[in-house]
């Protein structure tokens, strides 16, 4: 099988894209850390989540920086998590700056290297917290940054499976695949129960609810689970 290399925070979009990319490729996958306040529950999920496809090839590295830059409630301690609010327009607090380019700057270095034809990214446009780098247009634009920045012969492109679906349809799609959606984890603060109020658990759990599935994961407050329906 020709070989991807998969950006997995352990969080569910980047569960399913695992999944997704599985069924073509051969996993190498790759996690980030950036100094965010759930750093150390989203490598567990990481591991997980590469255990479960039986990915031996692993990367883990941080870009601490980004904790240092600050301006962005995940990364800045000054800075509170804010409730969740899905009808809220504009750019959340928990947006870091610039992220993905940095993520995705390091999956093209590695795939290089280890010949890698992909680069399978769980951004998602549609039904995200509205990042400016989660849209199709700056996936693309990447993809020409790699066209340009890379050896003649390189030929590395960025799939984003989940991009225009919603998380009813990538829950729907994780269940579908067997994705273990159970090791995953998306919230913002905590790293025991997830909170079940912060952007990321209020989006999950309305995926779950929509698509009529229990979420398999523990939070704080378990007795509504429908309540952003």
């Amino acid at each position: 099988m020709k070989k991807a290399v998969v950006l997995a925070s352990g969080g569910m979009d980047s569960c399913v894209t695992a999944a997704i990319a599985a069924q073509t490729y051969d996993l190498a996958m790759l996690h980030v850390q950036y100094g965010q306040k759930t750093a150390a529950r989203e490598l567990q999920a990481f591991h997980a989540v590469a255990d479960h496809f039986g990915v031996t090839q692993r990367l883990v590295t941080n870009l601490n920086h980004l904790s240092q830059i600050g301006g962005s409630s995940l990364t800045d301690e000054r800075m509170a998590v804010t409730t969740a609010d899905l009808d809220a327009e504009g750019i959340p607090s928990s947006y870091v700056p610039f992220r993905n380019a940095h993520l995705l700057s390091i999956a093209t270095s590695w795939a290089e290297v280890i010949g890698a034809e992909r680069i399978f990214l769980g951004a998602v446009e549609e039904d995200s917290s509205g990042y400016p780098d989660c849209r199709a247009a700056f996936i693309e634009a990447f993809n020409q940054v790699i066209a340009q920045g890379t050896k003649p012969e390189t030929l590395i492109r960025i799939e984003t499976p989940l991009i225009a679906m919603s998380k009813q349809d990538i829950v729907t799609r994780g269940i579908g695949l067997n994705a273990p959606l159970q090791h995953s984890w998306s919230c913002y603060q905590n790293i025991d129960k997830a909170c079940g109020v912060c952007d990321s658990c209020a989006l999950r759990l309305r995926g779950f609810a929509r698509a009529g599935r229990r979420d398999p994961i523990e939070y704080a407050d378990d007795t509504d689970r429908d309540r952003y329906v």
